[in-house]
């Protein structure tokens, strides 16, 4: 009998945890409870006041762990996301980095070299004078202007837009050949360079591009007889009853040399 009463005991016991702790969230066994004067008032504004504290809550979303759950792996996609990208922005940054101060580089050995040729150049072409390329102070060179600074014979050194309309040409063609002497492009249209220049200026200018002409083609538009003789091949455009014409003729052809000399 004592062992059946104990059992009941126990069980009841047990209701009562589980029902504490179903609707108040109390884990009675956690408690120390034995051996404390019950006080049957004060438990019951205690369950009230549980009670209260519940109600404040409002409904219970049964759902709430599941979106939480979801939220928070979208949260960690997008940190990672974040990361990833900040490591990118990095990475990108050390890589311009190291293309600027290479570009740095490059740009200041071509700049040197052009400089150097471009006052030589300069020289050849008007007999004499001066010329340079300044950059910009106080900026960095991938981004600082470039003046050009000439002298010709017998004048003050002068910037390129004071020059008359043949020093300009003169110092334009100086500065192309400079840079033709580091880089040659395979081919180069030049239109009416010669136009404002006198003969004894075309023919030192035809006679430099003449070595280059190994390296590049050049396509020169002219209307000068001094530049036409310096041509291998010449195109002339001529108009016949409203249409135009073109015509050729390899200058360099050995039986039109013949042809001239026996025509004198």
């Amino acid at each position: 009998e004592f062992n059946t009463k104990s059992a009941l005991h126990n069980n009841d016991l047990k209701n009562i945890y589980d029902n504490a702790y179903e609707k108040y969230s109390v884990d009675l066994r956690t408690r120390d409870i034995i051996n404390k004067e019950f006080d049957p008032e004060k438990l019951q504004n205690t369950m009230q006041n549980s009670r209260e504290e519940i109600k404040k809550l409002g409904v219970i979303n049964p759902l709430a762990v599941d979106e939480y759950n979801e939220i928070k792996t979208q949260y960690e996609e997008i940190k990672n996301q974040k990361e990833d990208i900040l490591a990118a922005r990095k990475d990108l940054e050390k890589i311009t980095e190291e293309i600027n101060r290479t570009s740095r580089a490059l740009f200041t050995e071509n700049f040197e070299k052009i400089n150097k040729n471009f006052h030589r150049i300069f020289r050849r072409l008007l007999n004499g004078g001066t010329a340079r390329l300044e950059l910009e102070e106080n900026k960095d060179v991938l981004e600082a202007g470039i003046e050009i600074m000439v002298q010709p014979p017998g004048k003050k050194v002068q910037h390129l837009s004071l020059l008359s309309g043949g020093e300009k040409a003169v110092s334009a063609i100086a500065l192309m050949f400079a840079i033709f002497m580091v880089k040659a492009s395979p081919f180069c249209l030049l239109d009416e360079i010669d136009a404002p220049l006198d003969e004894e200026n075309i023919s030192r200018i035809m006679e430099q591009l003449k070595e280059f002409s190994a390296n590049t083609q050049f396509i020169i538009i002219t209307h000068s007889r001094t530049t036409i003789k310096y041509v291998d091949v010449m195109y002339g455009f001529t108009p016949e009853s409203g249409i135009s014409r073109m015509a050729s003729l390899r200058l360099n052809d050995p039986n039109l040399t013949r042809y001239l000399q026996k025509t004198g």
